[in-house]
């Protein structure tokens, strides 16, 4: 019996989203960066709902829809409903060519069916990528000028120069690891990270290869989330809350939803590229089966996008944000002369060998 494309791929989805995203996002991800951001400052965070104020989402997200949803009078009301919609939407369809691990054995009827736990394993994953993530910048920017708001405008306007400028240095990290790979598919540079290199004692991940793109990148990738030290669109000393001051209830919780989002994204991004995904170092030796095999790569997965995440919070309730000027004058002048040095040492390490076999 032949599973039908269509049907995995709608299972897939429903398991992606309404299984791993919205709880991760809704529940533990907002519940994590309270009680961390509460542990840096000294405080106790929610502790009223639930062991560990864990259940202080059912209190959060209905209070969220019941609210009222204001709309200033000369704003483009359709502009403005759309906003939100286009940074929800992309910030799901990134995660569409994610590979949370290899393949899943399942035996249905008798017959083994290797899936692959991906929802499109597509051959332009990593174009399709920084497509969608270039586009997210016009959620942020319409919202800001259909708000007729001069902070939200400010807001929106900062928030374009800033993603425009890091999607440079953001492209052009990656561009070490295509040519290492000859591959923009995704599972295929997972696949590629496998094995090891001196003297067979490190993993072959690309945060060891590619040093100053792994630097490049986690950088670019603070500032494409708009998180600390990067929020400049939403700086509440100078521009009350940015491109989204105009905005209540839902619509504002799809904004902040959108965000985690973005984050959880650049987590994934960061593992799959530069930490080897769902790779194990030294799982060869252990002899299991090809079950908890799969099941131990999924949890790798995880286990370092969860570390990712947390050093994003971190990071968010540790730094003081950029002046503005520090923020381009680090994207134009540091962040972009180290990706295009990235991409001329690696050229010469592709070339090194064909120089020998001249010589």
């Amino acid at each position: 019996m032949e599973i039908s494309p269509v049907l995995e791929a709608f299972i897939k989805i429903l398991i992606v989203v309404l299984i791993i995203l919205l709880p991760a996002v809704t529940f533990l991800g907002v519940w994590l960066e309270r009680k961390l951001s509460a542990w840096i400052q000294n405080r106790i965070g929610p502790n009223r709902l639930g062991p560990y104020g864990l259940f202080q989402m059912f209190a959060d997200i209905p209070k969220l829809f019941f609210k009222e949803d204001i709309v200033p009078a000369a704003a483009n009301k359709f502009v403005h409903s759309l906003g939100p919609m286009i940074s929800l939407t992309i910030a799901f369809s990134t995660f569409a060519v994610m590979p949370f691990g290899d393949t899943l054995p399942i035996v249905i009827n008798g017959v083994t069916h290797n899936i692959k736990l991906q929802i499109a394993d597509v051959n332009i994953a990593l174009l399709y990528v920084l497509a969608l993530s270039s586009l997210a910048v016009y959620g942020i920017t319409l919202s800001g000028w259909s708000s007729n708001n001069k902070y939200s405008l400010l807001g929106g306007i900062r928030s374009s120069a800033q993603m425009i400028s890091y999607e440079l240095s953001l492209g052009l990290s990656i561009i070490g690891i295509v040519m290492l790979n000859n591959s923009l598919q995704l599972d295929e540079i997972v696949k590629a990270q496998g094995g090891y290199y001196l003297f067979g004692v490190l993993p072959n991940w690309n945060i060891f290869v590619q040093p100053i793109g792994f630097v490049t990148f986690v950088v670019a990738m603070f500032a494409e989330t708009n998180r600390l030290p990067f929020d400049l669109p939403e700086a509440e000393p100078e521009l009350v809350a940015g491109y989204h001051t105009e905005y209540t209830g839902m619509k504002f919780g799809m904004f902040m939803l959108s965000e985690y989002l973005a984050m959880f994204f650049a987590a994934s991004m960061i593992s799959t590229l530069y930490l080897g995904g769902w790779q194990v170092p030294y799982i060869e030796y252990l002899g299991l089966s090809p079950f908890a095999v799969s099941l131990l790569q999924v949890g790798a997965f995880f286990t370092k996008f969860v570390l990712i995440v947390v050093f994003f919070m971190v990071v968010r309730w540790s730094m003081p944000r950029f002046r503005y000027d520090q923020l381009m004058n680090l994207g134009w002048k540091v962040m972009l002369p180290l990706s295009l040095l990235n991409i001329a040492l690696t050229g010469l390490f592709i070339l090194k060998p064909i120089l020998t076999w001249f010589n």
